[in-house]
C-alpha cells in the first residue's frame, strides 16, 4: 500500500498548532493526572500530535511541514523572557532573591557538569550529559526546544527528541519530589512557627510608578501594537549582536542576542518611560509565542530516533534528581536562612531546578495552605524562575557546550 504524503505550510501549521493547545487544555480538564503533575497545555496537545504522527508515519501518511514561524516564535518567547528582566524586581526581591539566583545558577553549573561526567563515563556524547542536565531540568521544555537545533548542528542528531523526553521526566518528578522536599524540611526542622511573622503589611509592599500603572492599565490596540513593537525591534537588534558573538567563535541559540537586547530595552524604558511597557501585557505575549512554539517544535519529533538512548538517559536524569534532592536537603535550605520560607523556596528549587515554575509554585501553594503563608518567597521564587534563571542557565550551557564540542 501507497504511502500518502501531506504538505503543510506555515498557516497551516499555526493552525495545527492552536488547535493542539486546545486540545491539550480540554485534556487536562478531564484527566487529573496531567493537571497534578503541572503538565503544560501545550505539552499535552503537542505530544499528542507527535504521537499520532508516529503512528502514521511510513505506513498511512508522512506529514512535511513549513516550520518558518516554529523558529520566529522561539525567538519572540525568549526575547519577551527579555522584556521581564527589570533591575526594579531584582531590587524588589532584595538580597535573598540574589542569593535564590546565586544558588539556582550554581546548580544548572553542577547539573551540567555531572551530566557530562556521567555520559563521558557511559561514552556517549557529552551533549548528551547537558541535554539530560541543565538544558531540561534547569530549562524545560522550552529551552530543550531552543538548544534542540544548535545541537544537533553541533553532532547530536536527536537533540530536540531527547530533550523533549528529557523534560517530560523532569516534570513528572518535579511533581512527585517538590512538595515533599519542602513538607519534610517544615517537619524535620520544626520551624512551622515562623510563618506568621512573614506577613508583610499591604503598606510595605511596593506600589507601582504612575508610568507602570498607566501601562497596566493599557488594553487596546494601540498599547499592544506599542509592546509588539518594542519585542520586534529587541529581535532585530538581537540577530546582530548574535552575529557578533558568533564571529568570535561562540556557539549560542538564535535567541541569546535578542533576550539580552530586550532586557537593555526594558531597563532603558523603566528609566526614561519612552515606550511604557507594562510586565502583564508582555507576559501576555510571552504565553502566545511560547504555547505555539512549543506545540510545532513536538509536531516534528523524531521518536523513533530514541530509542538507543533511553537506558542511558534514564541513568543520567536519575542522578540529577538524586543530585537535586540532595543539594536542596543540604545546602539550599541552609544557605537560604533555614526560615519556614526557606523551605518553601527549597520547595520551589526542586521545582524548577527538575521541572518548571508551574510545579515549583503549585508545590509552594499547597504548603502555604498547609502551614502558612510566605508571600515573600512566592516572588522570589517567581522571579528567578519564570526568567532570571533563564539567563544564568543560558549562559551556562552555552559555554560548556563550546566547551566540549
Amino acid at each position: 500500500m501507497a504511502v500518502a504524503r501531506l504538505q503543510l505550510d506555515a498557516l497551516q501549521v499555526l493552525a495545527l498548532a492552536a488547535l493542539g493547545v486546545a486540545v491539550g487544555s480540554w485534556l487536562k480538564q478531564r484527566v487529573r493526572a496531567l493537571d497534578r503533575l503541572e503538565m503544560p497545555p501545550a505539552v499535552v496537545g503537542g505530544m499528542l500530535w507527535a504521537v499520532l504522527l508516529l503512528v502514521l508515519r511510513d505506513r498511512w501518511l508522512n506529514v512535511d511541514m513549513d516550520m518558518v514561524l516554529r523558529d520566529i516564535l522561539m525567538v519572540a518567547f525568549f526575547t519577551s523572557v527579555g522584556l521581564n528582566a527589570r533591575l526594579r524586581l531584582v531590587r524588589q526581591g532584595g538580597p535573598q532573591l540574589i542569593v535564590f539566583w546565586a544558588v539556582a545558577g550554581a546548580g544548572a553549573l553542577l547539573q551540567g557538569l555531572v551530566g557530562i561526567g556521567a555520559a563521558a563515563a557511559l561514552q556517549l556524547n557529552p551533549l548528551v550529559g547537558l541535554v539530560c542536565g541543565p538544558v531540561t531540568l534547569a530549562g524545560g521544555p522550552a529551552t530543550a526546544i531552543a538548544f534542540g537545533s544548535t545541537f544537533e548542528q553541533m553532532g547530536l542528531g536527536s537533540a530536540t527528541t531527547l530533550g523533549i523526553a528529557a523534560a517530560m521526566f523532569g516534570i513528572t518528578a518535579a511533581g512527585l519530589l517538590s512538595g515533599f522536599a519542602g513538607g519534610r524540611l517544615i517537619e524535620k526542622q520544626g520551624v512551622r512557627e515562623a510563618a506568621g511573622a512573614l506577613r508583610r503589611p499591604v503598606a510595605e509592599r511596593p506600589m507601582p510608578s504612575a508610568v507602570e500603572a498607566e501601562a497596566e492599565g493599557d488594553t487596546a490596540a494601540g498599547p499592544l501594537l506599542r509592546h509588539v513593537m518594542a519585542l520586534a525591534v529587541a529581535m532585530g537588534l538581537g540577530t546582530v549582536l548574535s552575529r557578533a558573538i558568533e564571529r568570535a567563535g561562540v556557539v549560542l541559540p538564535a535567541y541569546i542576542g535578542a533576550m539580552i537586547a530586550a532586557a537593555i530595552i526594558r531597563n532603558l524604558d523603566d528609566r526614561f518611560g519612552f515606550a511604557r511597557l507594562a510586565q502583564r501585557q508582555v507576559e501576555a505575549i510571552a504565553s502566545v509565542a511560547l504555547n505555539l512554539f512549543i506545540v510545532m517544535a513536538l509536531l516534528t519529533l523524531r521518536l523513533w530516533e530514541l530509542a538507543h538512548l533511553v537506558a542511558p538517559a534514564l541513568l543520567i536524569l536519575t542522578a540529577q534528581v538524586a543530585l537535586t534532592w540532595l543539594v536542596a536537603a543540604t545546602l539550599t535550605f541552609r544557605i537560604l536562612g533555614r526560615r519556614y520560607e526557606s523551605a518553601l523556596m527549597t520547595a520551589g528549587y526542586v521545582g524548577f531546578m527538575v521541572g518548571t515554575t508551574a510545579n515549583a509554585l503549585a508545590a509552594m501553594q499547597v504548603l502555604a495552605e498547609k502551614y502558612g503563608p510566605a508571600p515573600r518567597a512566592f516572588l522570589v521564587v517567581s522571579l528567578v524562575g519564570a526568567f532570571l534563571i533563564d539567563f544564568a542557565n543560558s549562559l551556562v550551557i552555552t559555554a560548556l557546550a563550546n566547551l566540549v564540542r
